[in-house]
């Protein structure tokens, strides 16, 4: 006796197999969500990827706590013909391939479904060199929506007429070239989750840390009061919390000023200062 071998297009795995699945894929037995929690919708062709670091620490904990929520939807199930392809040769010519719009249009109508199309309420975004930099003013905006969906592109990118077509805003986590969006989708969901109310335990911490007041982060020290000949500043031992604050902002400024001239500029402009004093 033999056994029957599995129809063409799916893979055996014991007596379980796999199909492609147009359905969003939950991740890891997804944990019960409260209702109206923050959820991002990820298109990829690598869903495997997710959760990633995003299912650690104190996200991860967050997660499994339903304060917030992550799905990823497959970009290959949409692909054309019996391979599923995503791609083809850009127009024009060129080298590389670029994901066709057909495809990731179908995608992104999927991931649509449920969603409200206000963009303030749900932004769409496609993780691009080109984009928007990305800061935390905007981890901010995307955190106080209902959730976002995130498009991680792949190759030499994605036919622009589906980004016109789907509205989808383009945003940038540096000036450099990843092999896919997957990384860079994940740093954008960590820098807007953090700021999601409970996420952190405490509230203070997203109030201080660096980019929240549009300086720097004063420097930081810990147990023990000396090492390596090296003492934490007195005035931190001082108990005088006024001179406490008054020290870390005078430092936030003086580190802002020497390593980001253009955020320290930034700051001056919206005190109404310049280096000289007051405008």
């Amino acid at each position: 006796m033999t056994d029957t071998p599995p129809p063409m297009g799916r893979k055996s795995h014991g007596r379980l197999s796999i199909s492609a699945n147009r359905q969003p894929r939950s991740l890891m037995d997804e944990p019960p969500r409260i209702k109206g929690a923050w959820t991002a919708k990820i298109v990829t062709l690598f869903p495997d990827a997710f959760p990633g670091t995003l299912g650690l620490s104190l996200l991860g904990k967050a997660r499994e706590l339903g304060l917030w929520a992550l799905e990823t939807i497959d970009l290959r199930p949409f692909g054309i013909g019996k391979h599923h392809n995503v791609d083809d040769t850009p127009a024009g010519g060129g080298a590389g391939m670029v994901l066709r719009a057909d495809v990731v249009g179908a995608a992104l109508a999927q991931a649509r479904i449920g969603t409200p199309q206000d963009r303030a309420l749900w932004p769409v975004v496609y993780l691009s060199p080109r984009g928007a930099p990305l800061t935390q003013a905007m981890a901010q905006r995307f955190a106080q929506a209902e959730g976002m969906t995130l498009l991680c592109g792949r190759f030499e990118g994605v036919d622009e007429r589906v980004l016109e077509q789907f509205g989808i805003e383009e945003v940038s986590i540096g000036d450099f070239v990843l092999t896919g969006g997957e990384v860079a989708a994940q740093v954008l969901i960590d820098a807007t989750v953090r700021l999601i109310p409970g996420v952190l335990g405490n509230a203070d911490s997203a109030v201080e840390e660096s980019h929240s007041n549009g300086l720097l982060e004063h420097p930081q020290y810990t147990k023990p009061a000396e090492w390596e000949g090296r003492a934490i500043p007195e005035v931190l031992m001082s108990g005088h919390h006024g001179k406490i604050e008054k020290w870390r902002h005078e430092m936030s400024q003086a580190l802002t000023r020497a390593r980001r001239p253009d955020l320290w500029a930034q700051y001056l402009q919206k005190q109404g200062k310049t280096d000289a004093g007051e405008a």
